[in-house]
């Protein structure tokens, strides 16, 4: 599974740790990325994306559909990539 947010398109960016004498090593600021199911009312079926902690507010701004049409269109996710439970 990707670290990528499937409504916003959020990924994990690339920096550096920096410690006390300056050194610095790579690291990853990865998505706070989870596991969520809703209930998809113009399908009338159960999904689950992989969205993050924006992305779930997207959803509560606009709507499932409208959301999910916009990630669409953006090129975000696509419709072959949505797990349909049940």
């Amino acid at each position: 599974m990707s670290k990528i947010c499937q409504i916003t398109g959020k990924k994990a960016m690339i920096g550096n740790n920096v410690s006390h004498s300056k050194r610095r090593t790579k690291r990853t600021f990865d998505v706070n990325l989870f596991t969520k199911k809703f209930y998809y009312v113009e399908q009338d079926c159960w999904i689950s994306l992989n969205i993050c902690a924006n992305g779930l507010r997207v959803i509560n701004k606009k709507g499932l559909d409208a959301a999910l049409n916009e990630a669409v269109a953006k090129g975000y996710c696509d419709w072959k990539t949505i797990k349909i439970i049940g």
